[in-house]
Formats: structure tokens, C-alpha cells, sequence
């Protein structure tokens, strides 16, 4: 070998750097049911990871002050661990927690409330209310279902979003849904499949009463002849489970019945109080009647109505807090933004032998509240049961100054972040205390929050 052949260094290949896959202790859950870990200062979001887990994850998300990451492996796992029931939980966005044992989830609900309430608004109740819950399992008496034909599927897919994505699930079942919708979604998706129209059926809406379950077809072209005698023959196969079928060409208002005409309305009880609530398949009920029921007498515990007492009920919908306050002898006026609401919930006292001591008006809380609070008439004691966007408006308005014969409130909310900043306002600017707030586990297996709270003032 030269001189100039022994001057020339010899290539060695670089050794391929291992990547590191990063561990992490989760210490609570958040709002949207995903595990909380701090490393080196910056909070991490592991969906299905559970507080007390060591886990190991791969970031998908990367921002100043936090990341979100995919769950990778279980170093150690949380004695509350479960095998989620439903077959297509991995894939299905309807259901967050299922892995996760029903008592924690109901407590970890209970820690994101507490945990707004002091952060956002700076308040902390006298007393924690024990929480609500019911069945865990087929509750749910409402739901959207989405509706797509995909070839490739094999016909029409039937069921909820895709975790993260608008694609619909490919799922054959559901533990969640009531009336036994949930073991009916093969049969819905084979006959969907069949019809002229099944490219043109965007959803379906369920709506399960005590006695009959609504599907309600969205619709975007007639019917054909052919369409009509599948539609009535499902119907007719599941006699057993009450199936009557609505139509819906354009918006909700256009929902009506079709097939069969003669199946009995749709209706809720509230058997504490002997009320029967009409409703229709599009309008606002609470989907878990279970729980719904124990809300109602939480709700009424904590509002204590007297006979010849005036009591106001915000956001009133169709009366589900109305009528029982009414039962209990006191008069309630009921304020709610949509005028067929209002027509619904009058019709209701009427069923239910309550119009002499229910009234209700439209207006809209959040757009004309100073006018509609004008119609309100002196009362002591109030509820308040706004959408998600919360009722701060209202809350600006029941000052001592303005409503100074007000001394109690019952705030029913389904939403912990708005709930909490109408209870500072409350507190810290009209005089109230916080007496008491609990969860309500209206959506189990979800991380939706629902709460109720009392607020009293001297």
C-alpha cells in the first residue's frame, strides 16, 4: 500500500440513533377525558390514559406550554382499568371513557367541575353535592345518527363519528343507545342499503319514548315506490321494539310521522311527580330519562317550592323543571327562546292538569333578556337551565338592586367552564353564596360534564 493510499481516512457508517419514546406518570383527567401529565414543565394530553398509569406516548401535537400525544404502551396500570364493552370503542368518537371503571369516571367529572369553579369564576362551595348516575348501559334516548353509502363498505354505514375524523364508524352495534336501537343497526344498514335514495339520507335521528322509538329520516329526494315498502316493512319486522318512522325533507321543523300513523306519541315520565311529558323526535330532551328523573328531584330538593310560592323557570324547555315546581303547588312562569317549546310546554301543563298554576312565554335569554326578564314577576326563588353557552346575561340582571326579593337559585348547567364563570359573577357581584354543586353523569362513557348548583343569598 502507498504512502498516499494509507493517507485516506476509511468511511465509517454512522451508527442510526434510537429513537427515544418518551414515559410519563398521568396524574388526573382532563374535560375531554384524556390523561394529564406534566414532563419537564409542560402539560401532556394522552387520550386513553388513566391517573396513576406510567405510560410511554408519542406526541402528535406540539405548542408553547403543552402537547397532545398518542397513547403507545401501559407500563403500569390503573387498578380502575376496564375492557371497554362495546366491540367498536377504538374506532366510535360517541364514547371516551369506556376504559375506564364507572366510579372513577364519575369522580374525575367531579374534579373537572371543582377544578372550574375555581379557576374560572374563584368560588368554592360550601358542600359538595353527592353525584347523579343511573344505568351506564343503553340510556341514551337520543341520538344523531350519521348516514353514508360507501361502495367500498359494501352498502350504507349506520352510526356515530370516527374518533378525530368525519368519516362514519363501521359499527354493527351500540351499548349506549336505548329501545334497543343498538343491536339494530345491521338490520337499519342492510336495509338502507336496498333503497333508490340510500346516497341521499344524510342521518337519522332517534328519539326513544316509553312507549314508541322514532327514526327520523333525513331525506334529500322522494321516496320511491320501491323505498316505501322496505320502510314499512322494517317497521312492520320490528313491531317488538315500537319502531315508527318520521320523515324530515328539509329543517327539524319539517320532521313529521309517517309510518305507522296510528303508533302512539312520544313521551317521558316523570313518575315522582305523575307528569307526562309530550315531545317531538327533534325537539330538546335530556337523552338519559334515568338520570334525568333524579335530576328533577335534586333539583327540586334544593329548590324547596311552597304552595302559593312564585318561582321562575329560565330556559324552561318543555317544562321539565316547570311542571313538577307546579306539582308541588307553587306558580311558575317558564321562559324559553323557541316559540314551539313554549306551545309544547303549555300543552303539557294542560295534559298534566297544571295550567292554572303554569304559564309560559317565548323570548330569547340571551338576545332580548332585558325585555324578557321585564315580563318575569317578582319571585324569591328561580331555576336556571341554560344551553352550553351558559345564562351570564340573565346573571348580570339579578342584582339586589334590580331583583332584590330573589334569594334562591338553582342552576342546572352542561357545561363546568360556563357554569363556573356565572357562578363568580353570582358570588362576587350580586351577593350570592354558593351552597352547594355536584356532577350530574348524564352521558356516561363520555367526558361530558352536567351539574346543578345552589345559590342562596340573605
Amino acid at each position: 500500500m502507498s504512502v498516499t493510499d494509507s493517507a485516506i481516512p476509511l468511511a465509517i457508517a454512522p451508527t442510526p440513533a434510537v429513537p427515544i419514546i418518551p414515559t410519563a406518570h398521568i396524574e388526573s383527567l382532563d374535560h375531554e377525558g384524556r390523561g394529564v401529565a406534566h414532563v419537564e414543565g409542560k402539560a401532556i394530553f394522552i387520550a386513553g390514559a388513566l391517573p396513576r398509569e406510567t405510560v410511554t406516548y408519542q406526541p402528535s401535537r406540539k405548542k408553547k406550554n403543552f402537547e397532545t400525544a398518542t397513547l403507545i404502551s401501559i407500563k403500569r396500570e390503573a387498578a380502575e382499568r376496564v375492557a371497554p364493552r362495546c366491540k367498536f370503542y377504538e374506532i366510535c368518537g360517541g364514547c371516551a371513557l369506556q376504559h375506564a371503571d364507572y366510579t372513577l369516571q364519575v369522580a374525575a367529572k367531579q374534579r373537572v367541575l371543582e377544578d372550574n369553579l375555581a379557576r374560572i369564576g374563584k368560588v368554592k362551595p360550601d358542600s359538595i353535592l353527592p353525584p347523579i348516575y343511573a344505568a351506564q348501559w343503553a340510556y341514551r334516548h337520543r341520538a344523531r345518527m350519521s348516514v353514508n353509502y360507501v361502495a367500498k363498505k359494501g352498502g350504507v354505514l349506520v352510526g356515530f363519528r370516527e374518533r378525530k375524523s368525519s368519516y362514519v364508524a363501521d359499527m354493527h352495534s351500540c351499548e349506549v343507545l336505548a329501545g334497543g336501537v343498538g343491536q339494530m343497526i345491521d338490520a337499519l344498514r342492510e336495509m338502507l342499503s336496498t333503497l333508490d335514495i340510500r346516497n341521499r339520507i344524510p342521518q337519522i335521528e332517534v328519539a326513544v319514548g316509553e312507549h314508541v322509538t322514532a327514526l327520523v329520516l333525513r331525506i334529500m329526494e322522494p321516496l320511491t315506490a320501491n323505498d316505501e315498502i322496505k320502510l314499512k316493512a322494517f317497521a312492520d319486522q320490528h313491531q317488538a321494539k315500537r319502531i315508527q318512522w318520521w320523515l324530515q325533507v328539509k329543517g327539524p321543523e319539517t320532521a313529521a310521522p309517517w309510518y305507522p300513523l296510528d303508533a302512539p306519541v312520544l313521551t317521558y315520565d316523570l313518575p315522582e311527580y305523575d307528569i307526562e311529558i309530550n315531545f317531538r323526535p327533534t325537539e330538546f330532551t335530556q337523552v338519559n330519562h334515568g338520570v334525568n328523573r333524579l335530576m328533577v328531584q335534586r333539583a327540586m330538593q334544593l329548590l324547596d317550592p311552597k304552595p302559593g310560592e312564585k318561582i321562575a323557570d329560565l330556559f324552561c324547555g318543555l317544562g321539565n323543571f316547570s311542571l313538577p315546581i307546579a306539582r308541588l303547588g307553587a306558580d311558575v312562569i317558564g321562559v324559553e327562546g323557541s316559540e314551539s317549546l313554549t306551545q309544547r310546554a303549555s300543552e303539557n301543563a294542560a295534559r298534566n292538569n297544571l295550567r292554572e298554576r303554569a304559564t309560559f312565554f317565548p323570548a330569547d335569554l340571551y338576545t332580548d333578556q332585558e325585555a324578557a326578564m321585564k315580563r318575569v314577576p317578582t319571585v324569591s326563588k328561580m331555576l336556571i337551565d341554560p344551553p352550553r353557552d351558559g345564562a351570564m346575561e340573565v346573571c348580570n340582571l339579578l342584582s339586589r338592586e334590580l331583583r332584590p326579593e330573589l334569594k334562591r337559585i338553582v342552576y342546572v348547567s352542561c357545561s363546568p367552564g360556563t357554569l363556573a364563570r356565572d357562578a363568580g359573577m353570582l358570588v362576587h357581584s350580586q351577593g350570592f353564596t354558593l351552597r352547594a354543586a355536584g356532577v350530574v353523569n348524564m352521558f356516561p362513557h363520555t367526558a361530558h360534564v352536567e351539574s346543578i348548583a345552589l345559590f342562596e343569598r340573605d
